[in-house]
């Protein structure tokens, strides 16, 4: 969890939402090949949990530009001593809260508000031959998503297997 100092008088804020120099001092050194922009309509609208397999695995910067969104991110790293355990943290414009998700975690989130936007870095482009995800409600790794009914999910989500049917590449 990264929350970047912000800057503000009567006009607005101001703040850096990357430096390479000051993120490397804490630990977070990536190349950054890659920027994405997500929109979802829908409050509930669920996305994840996705990964990439290496030599592809992706790296993520994430912030919540527009709304608010609870996001996720779970060790999928079998010699991890945190392997399927999860993490999640409301974001939001308003905090200017970032999340950094190692290569080798699973990324999903759940939007709270209407007209939600994520943005993120990614350390890897799109590779569609290394696209991977698990379910969003992996019995084994019990996520307590904030949902008040059903997810709206893609086909791809729906169907995406749980992790006792397929093995990690990490």
């Amino acid at each position: 969890m990264i929350e970047p100092a912000r800057f503000g008088d009567d006009r607005g804020w101001f703040e850096e939402t990357w430096n390479a120099q000051r993120y490397a001092a804490a630990g977070i050194g990536c190349d950054w090949v890659q920027d994405n922009h997500s929109m979802s309509s829908a409050v509930g609208t669920l996305r994840g949990l996705h990964y990439q397999k290496p030599p592809n695995a992706q790296a993520k910067l994430v912030r919540c530009t527009r709304g608010k969104i609870w996001d996720v991110a779970v060790d999928y790293r079998p010699q991890s001593p945190t392997y399927l355990k999860y993490f999640g943290i409301e974001l939001d414009p308003q905090s200017g809260t970032q999340l950094f998700i190692p290569s080798g975690f699973l990324h999903g989130f759940v939007t709270l508000e209407p007209n939600s936007e994520l943005q993120y870095k990614c350390s890897a482009p799109y590779a569609p031959e290394s696209d991977g995800a698990i379910r969003w409600n992996d019995p084994d790794i019990g996520i307590d998503w904030p949902l008040e009914g059903d997810p709206v999910l893609s086909a791809k989500d729906e169907a995406a297997p749980l992790t006792s049917d397929v093995a990690s590449p990490f």
